[in-house]
């Protein structure tokens, strides 16, 4: 079969940065983990902090999943650390469009698996913030959470449906929302419906 990636997903996979040998030896600062077993991703992000600086000085991960996976969050890892590192608020405005622009792109089929890094890398900054006393400092604007086996919150499906996603097929290309369990998909269903509207009229 031909080669569906870019060469840099590619150098990537082959060859990924960062990733976590020994999850035991690394005295991080934050952890997160995302996914669902059920659907085959799964993601952990460790990561230390300077506390002056409030800059990522490392960052460990690990997942289980295909080369998009395993592509997109080596490159996550490597924009996060490059320059000194990020402040833990630019890292948190890390968005998937990011990454993929990084790569080079991914087949629409698999842009989904670039959103399991940064809600890893979130995941593992609000543990950061809950640790050191500082759960003040958490934004406030995930929204309200859709899908709990992938974590698809509303806002996601909202900024979504205002960056050009039509149909419920692509939504799931995107996010990979009511493939788990599937309790989900009548209310995903509806409200991405109902901001589909909203996106017309205001498009309009």
């Amino acid at each position: 079969m031909d080669w569906l990636y870019s060469d840099t997903v590619k150098s990537h996979f082959q060859n990924p940065h960062n990733i976590m040998e020994d999850e035991s030896s690394f005295k991080d600062d934050g952890k997160g983990l995302v996914g669902n077993p059920q659907c085959g991703d799964m993601m952990l992000v460790a990561i230390k902090v300077d506390k002056e600086s409030r800059k990522i000085k490392d960052f460990k991960w690990k997942t289980y999943g295909c080369a998009s996976a395993v592509g997109s969050t080596s490159m996550l890892s490597e924009m996060v650390l490059e320059n000194g590192g990020m402040t833990l608020e630019q890292a948190w405005q890390i968005k998937p469009q990011d990454i993929m622009d990084r790569l080079g792109g991914l087949p629409q089929h698999k842009i989904h698996c670039s959103v399991l890094g940064d809600k890893a890398l979130r995941a593992a900054i609000t543990d950061y913030y809950r640790r050191t006393d500082q759960a003040d400092k958490i934004p406030t604007d995930k929204g309200k959470v859709i899908c709990n086996c992938l974590n698809v919150t509303d806002t996601e499906i909202r900024e979504l449906v205002e960056d050009g996603v039509k149909t419920f097929n692509e939504l799931q290309e995107r996010t990979k929302i009511a493939t788990g369990c599937g309790k989900c998909k009548d209310k995903a269903i509806k409200l991405f419906e109902e901001y589909l509207k909203v996106g017309v009229k205001v498009g309009h």
